[in-house]
């Protein structure tokens, strides 16, 4: 497994240094790197690290989560208002709405399976999102209306919606049942995950003011928490419904609320350790696609997507109408909503492997929606955001 790791980080590096030569995410050549060196390419990887795969791909989840959650402040939400709050679903449901519309007919599935697809595909990706939100915030942009912020904490909760709605939804599609009582799991996970993040925050924190521990170690003991927060919700899964992924993110908004030198510190840490994680996660994305099967249903998977796109871009300026956001802003707003990449690559894998009938097209709609519009709206917002943004010292 050593030499498939070493294989993985030095040929997707290689891959997504190459894409940035042509101005493309490095994302884009990571997946690639992974269809060449994946089973359905030279095969070139043991199946242990194979297998261990989506824990590679939760682990890059908790890494950017929280540094997404370390850049936050609550005093910038509170300031945003309502549409900080509607970010949070709004798009996402439209989006679904509109893949459940489509995706039947064009790709012959069921409502559910169209239901199950639209929770892969809904999410917006903190992958790209973060990176290029903190440098907004670094550079001034959009910081009158905290615009960077109300995109970071909107895409971070809408990935925690999308996944808690995907859980149910596989879940019913293996035997079980849908009803009412499945809804309220949703903001009973998304609410118990914050007060979980919270108190995690807390503790953190004075164990951090109470102890001399050298900065590797404070980052060493956050990752552990997070990581915990994970297995925590696993063994909770059967009996309460937990988001931990909302409770990483919550933690990181305490530790910045608490103390916010100590949080850029580990914000600047995580954002090193990012840098591998983002290899790991793309590359093996790519590995787990079935490169024929993508080639023979690409097309109408594209027709979905694009059409679903149109359904999100009205979530998304419903979410900011009637506000105090320019129309630049809220054009600004409707591009940074429109990457995929974080979400789809952690969860776009797991029909297939439980075996439902719609796996194969779920894994590969996930692959193109990355594809496209991870280097679209990547684009579209390094290019506009000076454009569209107001700069402040």
């Amino acid at each position: 497994m050593l030499i498939s790791i070493g294989l993985i980080l030095i040929l997707g590096f290689i891959g997504g240094e190459l894409c940035k030569k042509i101005k493309l995410p490095s994302l884009v050549g990571m997946i690639g790197v992974g269809m060449l060196i994946g089973p359905f390419g030279l095969d070139l990887l043991s199946q242990d690290m194979l297998t261990v795969a989506p824990d590679f791909r939760q682990l890059a989840l908790v890494i950017i989560l929280l540094r997404a959650g370390l850049a936050i402040r609550l005093e910038d939400l509170k300031a945003v208002g309502r549409p900080a709050f509607l970010l949070c679903f709004l798009p996402a449901c439209f989006e679904i709405v509109g893949i459940m519309i489509i995706a039947p007919s064009l790709l012959s599935i069921t409502l559910l399976e169209a239901a199950i697809l639209g929770t892969v595909l809904a999410a917006v990706s903190p992958a790209v999102i973060v990176p290029r939100m903190l440098r907004l915030i670094d550079e001034g942009y959009g910081k009158k209306h905290h615009i960077p912020q109300m995109i970071m904490a909107g895409a971070s909760v809408d990935d925690v919606f999308v996944i808690v709605l995907f859980t149910s939804l596989t879940a019913v599609a293996v035997g079980g049942t849908f009803t009412a009582s499945t809804l309220i799991q949703v903001p009973i996970s998304i609410v118990l995950g914050i007060l979980l993040g919270v108190i995690g925050g807390v503790l953190l924190h004075n164990v951090f003011a109470r102890t001399k521990l050298a900065m590797p170690y404070k980052v060493m003991v956050v990752l552990s928490v997070s990581i915990l927060l994970i297995g925590i919700e696993d063994i909770l899964a059967p009996y309460i419904p937990l988001s931990a992924l909302l409770g990483i993110m919550s933690m990181g908004v305490m530790l910045y609320r608490l103390n916010s030198d100590l949080a850029q510190m580990f914000s600047k840490q995580f954002g090193s350790l990012w840098l591998v994680a983002e290899i790991l996660l793309f590359v093996l994305v790519g590995t787990a696609v079935d490169i024929s099967y993508a080639l023979s249903a690409g097309l109408a998977v594209l027709g979905v997507i694009i059409f679903a796109l149109l359904f999100r871009v009205i979530g998304v300026l419903l979410s900011t109408a009637k506000t105090q956001l320019t129309p630049k802003e809220r054009s600004f707003t409707v591009l940074a909503y429109l990457p995929k990449a974080t979400v789809q690559a952690a969860i776009g894998a797991i029909p297939l492997a439980m075996g439902l009938p719609c796996g194969n097209i779920v894994l590969t709609a996930a692959v193109v929606a990355i594809l496209f519009t991870a280097p679209l709206g990547a684009m579209a917002i390094d290019t506009t955001y000076k454009k569209l943004l107001t700069k402040e010292e």
